[in-house]
């Protein structure tokens, strides 16, 4: 691992971003040195994040500025879903010679989706010397780097399953709006056919899965139902009538020879009773992990992303998935 103490940009500063700067001020190998988002342009870094005090760390909406200015090892950024949306931030970092981390969800393993996206910015990063990945809790965890890490301790694989329910109640506002919580069904269906209403990284974590396993899938299918609620259900954002969407369903099956050999299952919704993640293996021998309660999405996604950054600067140059990437663990303070 790296030994020098890290220079860190956060790129983007909504909740998640954010609660990514603050995770960092907490380990004193990394330090941040500039911020970048064109909403809190010209506020210091610690009103934004919430701290209560200032750090001397001007937000500014320049990324070539901050870049030659701070000299960072690594940017994070926490900007957007979609690989189109954010390659133009991922390409001035790269072409500044600067690393990436990203919780893009699409660039978790954007081959599939993106595949002349991807190639262009592999070559790109191989020939600035720098790496890029993207992760989180889902994509980056728990529907793909933990199913994969379990396969160590099988002799061999048939069918790969993970499923993700969890509450939403405790969840922040955007993502119970993400989920269709307080829709009409109509509603809810006109948003899916929009695009505007899923849960991203589905399919990129099947494709990581069957890339890792040499599995060559015939296949990748998705479907996304809504949750209806029984009785009236209250977050501290919103109300959810009898009727109404209290959230999401959505699976997504990997196919290969007409059989559904891996198969992810998300399940958001206000009002969950069980919350939990687990994973179930169908091998030499048959495996089911599961984690009680649940793992909290915003944690630790800020998590993943903070104690993944010295694997990153230490990684080699290219575009990296969470397959490619030695084992990511937790950043102690005084690491």
């Amino acid at each position: 691992m790296t030994k020098k103490k890290i220079k860190v940009v956060q790129l983007g500063l909504g909740p998640v971003g954010c609660g990514i700067a603050k995770l960092m001020l907490q380990k004193s190998c990394l330090e941040i040195v500039g911020a970048i988002d064109l909403v809190f342009a010209g506020k210091d870094l610690g009103v934004v994040a919430g701290l209560g005090q200032n750090l001397g760390i001007i937000v500014s909406e320049n990324a070539n500025e901050v870049f030659k200015k701070t000299m960072p090892d690594i940017v994070v950024q926490a900007t957007g879903s979609f690989l189109k949306k954010v390659y133009p931030q991922l390409e001035t970092a790269v072409r500044a010679g600067i690393n990436v981390v990203s919780t893009c969800e699409e660039l978790s393993y954007p081959y599939r989706s993106q595949p002349v996206l991807s190639a262009q910015l592999d070559n790109l990063a191989k020939e600035h010397n720098v790496s890029i990945l993207s992760t989180g809790v889902n994509p980056g965890f728990l529907m793909d780097a933990w199913p994969l890490a379990m396969t160590a301790v099988c002799q061999d694989v048939q069918e790969i399953r993970a499923t993700r329910i969890q509450d939403a109640k405790p969840r922040r506002l955007p993502f119970q709006k993400k989920i269709g919580a307080g829709k009409t069904v109509a509603e809810f269906n006109q948003l899916v056919k929009e695009g505007t209403l899923r849960h991203m990284g589905l399919p990129e974590s099947i494709a990581m899965i069957a890339s890792a396993m040499k599995w060559e899938l015939d296949d990748i299918k998705e479907t996304i139902e809504p949750v209806i609620a029984q009785m009236r259900v209250q977050s501290a954002f919103l109300s959810v009538e009898p009727g109404q969407v209290s959230g999401v369903k959505q699976t997504g099956r990997g196919i290969k020879d007409g059989k559904d050999i891996i198969v992810l299952e998300f399940q958001a919704y206000l009002g969950a009773e069980d919350s939990f993640d687990a994973v179930s293996i169908i091998g030499t021998p048959n495996i089911e992990t599961v984690i009680k309660g649940g793992t909290h999405g915003d944690l630790a996604t800020i998590a993943m992303i903070v104690n993944a950054i010295p694997r990153v600067v230490d990684g080699k140059a290219g575009l990296l998935t969470m397959k490619d990437m030695p084992l990511v663990y937790t950043l102690m303070g005084n690491t």
